[in-house]
């Protein structure tokens, strides 16, 4: 694996596109609004492990001009899959492997339905990062990334790609079973995120600190627990507890979910909130609390949208 293509240049894309670059691999960067900025200045990184700087960016503005690469790493919003054909298939020549760092349920499917499942891998980023502006990104807490395979492998891709990512100062593991993980994650974010929207756009401080606010979000995430559950993936009550404990350091941290909604752009609904609640109400789990934060989300969003 000796090139690496960056599809969605947003918060995560660039810290760990960086990350990668600056250990000496080669990454092309697909950019598109950020394209003058960063080509010019760079990605400046400020981060809780120590600053850092990409002063130059191979960037592209199109597939076709970034080329074919041996992986490419996924991390749009999921709110942009309706273009995965167009963008990532010119970027795939025969053994390219695709790892998605998306949020939420679904993506990695339709990956494999378009790309085959042989070439998909997906991973989880628990990692607290914001794109401030063009080309300048704040990492505020966190930053490991669990990934897997989709299926079965009969080589050691995953363990070369975890190698790989360790190199350039990324904490990462590989996961016998991808959705364990992704549920895992999901628990903060449709709780976190979602709250966050409904309350008017608040920081997770705020929401901790208001009345009833902890004991709302406790609510939430043991629902998510509950799902997982159901569908043959444990996560143990005290899990809860440590989200919340993780959370409190964060400060007056601002979920991705809650700046695209106040920023205007599209909240990725199905992929956190939908997705999931499909699976539960297929298993026959009763989630009235996540239920009713769905419904919230859609008319707040709908309201200002």
């Amino acid at each position: 694996m000796k090139s690496f293509a960056i599809v969605g240049a947003g918060a995560v894309g660039s810290y760990y596109g960086s990350r990668l670059a600056v250990a000496g691999n080669e990454v092309r960067f697909l950019l598109r609004s950020d394209f003058d900025e960063v080509s010019r200045n760079g990605i400046k990184v400020k981060s809780i492990h120590g600053d850092f700087n990409l002063p130059q960016v191979n960037c592209f503005r199109s597939p076709e001009e970034v080329g074919k690469v041996d992986v490419v790493i996924v991390a749009w919003k999921t709110t942009a899959n309706d273009y995965f054909e167009a963008v990532i298939g010119p970027m795939l020549h025969e053994d390219t492997i695709i790892l998605t760092l998306q949020n939420g349920m679904g993506n990695v499917e339709r990956l494999s339905e378009l790309f085959g499942l042989e070439r998909v891998l997906g991973g989880m980023c628990f990692v607290c990062i914001n794109r401030m502006k063009a080309g300048v990104i704040h990492h505020v807490g966190g930053g490991v990334i669990v990934m897997g395979e989709v299926q079965p492998a009969s080589t050691n891709r995953l363990e070369a790609l975890v190698e790989i990512f360790e190199a350039a100062k990324i904490s990462c593991q590989g996961a016998p079973v991808l959705e364990l993980v992704q549920w895992r994650k999901l628990v903060w974010n449709i709780s976190f995120n979602g709250l966050c929207i409904t309350e008017g756009g608040i920081t997770t401080r705020d929401l901790l600190a208001q009345d009833g606010g902890e004991k709302r979000v406790r609510a939430i995430m043991a629902e998510v627990v509950s799902i997982a559950g159901a569908l043959g993936y444990e996560i143990p009550a005290e899990f809860i507890d440590d989200q919340i404990e993780i959370t409190g350091p964060m400060g007056n941290y601002r979920p991705s979910s809650m700046i695209d909604f106040m920023e205007g752009r599209e909240v990725e609904l199905e992929s956190i909130w939908g997705e999931p609640l499909r699976r539960a109400k297929a298993a026959g789990v009763e989630t009235p609390l996540t239920d009713r934060l769905y419904e919230d989300l859609l008319r707040t969003v709908s309201k200002t949208h």
